[in-house]
């Protein structure tokens, strides 16, 4: 029966490790869709966010049986608890791409971001796409070092969100309201989808540790950064 049951512990981790695989490919389509004006990946984007939700809607029922079940204590009580936060953060992370879909789709045939501003947007996608790839991994080898890597890594896309911002404020914009609200928009979208991976890290750091990542940190800095 414990082996039965610590095998339905790992099949949460697994289903977390794909929601991280999806929603981030889901990212990546979406700000291709988004640069390129491609409305039918912007669709694809659009219908498959259904299999994340599924997939959340799947380990929010697991978990919960397993709390009415095995009724777990310590470190797999936090599995449990944890895992069904994690959930919640990637689901939102899949609705955030789909939301960069939509801008894509919306202002199809034209692209809804400005030429100058492609870069910006690209590198802000990749990013994402990355810190969501690094979230996963957290998940799966419980790393706590890689898992406080985010919180820097994070800071990279706001720089990028600044960026753009400093782009809209300028006098020199000449690119209307219409296209001003896009771009805030969409800058909005990447910047919390890289905060719900950092919150998945983090959520990673108080399961292995039992501690939140601000006491942890107060009495772990120094080795957690190598000093």
């Amino acid at each position: 029966m414990r082996d039965a049951y610590h095998e339905e512990l790992d099949s949460i981790s697994d289903g977390l490790i794909e929601m991280a695989r999806l929603v981030g490919s889901a990212m990546g389509r979406a700000t291709t869709a988004l640069l390129d004006a491609d409305l039918a990946l912007a669709e694809s984007v659009i219908a498959a966010d259904d299999k994340v939700n599924s997939l959340h809607h799947d380990l929010e029922n697991r978990a919960i049986d397993l709390l009415a079940r095995q009724q777990p204590v310590a470190t797999d009580l936090r599995i449990v608890v944890t895992s069904l936060r994690m959930s919640a953060d990637l689901e939102r992370c899949g609705d955030l791409a789909r939301h960069v879909a939509k801008v894509a789709r919306l202002r199809f045939p034209d692209t809804a971001v400005p030429n100058d501003l492609h870069p910006i947007v690209l590198e802000m996608g990749q990013l994402a796409q990355r810190l969501v790839a690094k979230a996963g991994l957290v998940i799966a080898t419980k790393d706590v070092d890689k898992a406080l890597e985010l919180e820097q890594d994070d800071d990279a896309i706001d720089a990028l969100h600044r960026e753009l911002f400093s782009h809209l404020l300028d006098d020199r914009w000449q690119h209307g309201i219409e296209t001003a609200v896009d771009v805030t928009l969409v800058g909005r979208y990447y910047e919390r989808f890289a905060d719900h991976a950092v919150s998945v890290a983090k959520r990673v750091v108080f399961l292995v540790t039992g501690e939140h990542i601000g006491d942890f940190l107060a009495t772990n800095e120094p080795a957690a950064l190598g000093e």
